[in-house]
């Protein structure tokens, strides 16, 4: 089965996190919005009348199913790629992880809008700058912290059992990300960080994760998405 992700053509976004399970899956996969006329059926696709009408992209089509929300495209692709634990606690817990990980985006793009995101940045430069010290203070290292715990208390590898699973994806992900937008900030939140150094090291040099991030399917990060390099927050 060939699997259709809808997401924003020119981000990585909340999709790259998708994107990244489907390609350690070496699942075959189309990227809709990055081809000709993509992104006119993503909206239709968005705007459609089903039973089940996604939000917002990502989006994922597997045949029949439609699937929204990345935490709930994760936990579908990981039960079905081997991506996730075995049994209900497994599967639960791999899930909780992820979500954890959508609490923690939601703060890391409100550094750069802290008051709303119809605005441009410029429009709030200085709630920006107070909100990314708070963060770099206080919530960035509070996240860090656990993911850093729960990989220790798993056995010092993984987030979730014995193996590979897509919450360490999508953290491997979260942590790049973070370098790119803070990398001052980072280099001294990561000095008391191994296991989440560990983890990064090792997703990185997973041969289709190696592949895929040295390929033109992966999106350079930008100023469009949810990391975004602004050197006056990055202290």
């Amino acid at each position: 089965m060939r699997y259709e992700l809808y997401y924003w053509a020119e981000i990585q976004g909340r999709g790259e996190f998708v994107r990244l399970a489907l390609e350690e899956a070496g699942a075959d996969y189309i990227d809709v919005a990055r081809g000709r006329g993509g992104e006119a059926a993503m909206m239709k696709l968005l705007g459609g009348a089903g039973a089940h009408p996604p939000f917002a992209p990502p989006v994922l089509k597997a045949g029949p199913l439609v699937i929204a929300q990345t935490a709930n495209i994760l936990m579908y692709l990981g039960r079905r790629h081997r991506l996730a634990p075995a049994g209900e606690a497994g599967i639960l817990w791999a899930n909780q992880l992820q979500l954890t990980i959508a609490d923690f985006l939601v703060e890391i793009h409100d550094t750069h809008h802290p008051i709303a995101s119809g605005l441009y940045y410029e429009d709030q430069r200085a709630e920006a700058r107070r909100r990314s010290a708070l963060f770099l203070k206080q919530r960035a290292p509070k996240f860090l912290k656990y993911f850093e715990r729960a990989i220790e208390r798993n056995g010092g590898r993984f987030l979730a059992g014995a193996k590979l699973t897509y919450p360490d994806l999508s953290l491997f992900q979260t942590v790049v990300g973070l370098r790119y937008a803070f990398p001052r900030a980072m280099k001294t939140l990561e000095k008391n960080l191994p296991r989440l150094r560990d983890l990064h090291d090792s997703v990185a040099a997973r041969p289709r994760v190696k592949a895929y991030l040295a390929s033109k399917r992966r999106i350079p990060f930008n100023r469009y998405g949810i990391f975004r390099h602004y050197p006056e927050l990055d202290s």
